[in-house]
């Protein structure tokens, strides 16, 4: 196998790893604490560590998935899989993925409709629909217009949603009932109706000079 990476020896590399992963403390009321079970969140390399960890676990449940032509997918810890075979050997499936290390602990959630981060996933007759999530916890609130922020983050704040109802939209008719839903959402926040409009008329002319012209 590899000695060295980018010539750095293995061994230092695995040194440092454990230096990151053992030395994260932080403070609390004037207390110093060690964290002594997994890494620091935001930290790159505990990402890195978290995806090398994952997918020596994921392994076997992929090419199991991909024998079946089924579609998996996972971002951090949060997975997608579709799958034709009975609950039952799903249940199995998932039993036997949370013996693999103490640490993982599948919550799983099983239907013909399921959410999957902010996108909602409905099979329509072996067909897979999308449209855009809305967790009950978060919406209808979002940046208010009249908060101390930068005019960028307003902006940004409705050009995101735009670009969501966009690519999650599968048929023209959830498309306009998602652009319908921002636009109360912005107006119970306080965006004023032409700052929206004006959002909605500029993604649009680069959408379409960027795919139909």
């Amino acid at each position: 196998g590899y000695q060295k990476v980018q010539n750095i020896p293995i061994d230092i590399i695995r040194k440092l790893a454990i230096i990151v992963i053992k030395e994260n403390v932080f403070v609390y009321e004037k207390k110093f604490y060690r964290q002594v079970i997994g890494g620091a969140m935001g930290s790159a390399f505990t990402l890195t560590l978290a995806n090398i960890f994952m997918w020596k676990w994921e392994r076997q449940l992929v090419r199991r998935l991909e024998a079946s032509n089924e579609i998996y997918g996972r971002y951090v810890d949060d997975i997608f899989f579709t799958s034709n075979d009975s609950l039952e050997s799903i249940d199995q499936m998932l039993d036997e993925a949370n013996n693999f290390h103490p640490n993982i602990k599948l919550v799983r959630q099983i239907g013909r409709s399921v959410p999957f981060l902010d996108v909602f996933i409905h099979n329509s007759k072996g067909a897979l629909k999308t449209s855009v999530y809305h967790k009950e916890a978060a919406e209808p609130y979002v940046v208010p217009f009249g908060s101390d922020h930068p005019g960028h983050v307003f902006r940004n704040t409705v050009d995101t949603a735009i670009t969501r109802a966009v690519r999650y939209s599968t048929t023209l008719l959830e498309f306009e009932e998602e652009i319908r839903q921002m636009k109360f959402m912005f107006l119970y926040n306080g965006y004023p109706p032409r700052h929206i409009h004006r959002q909605l008329t500029t993604l649009f002319s680069k959408y379409l000079s960027k795919y139909f012209i």
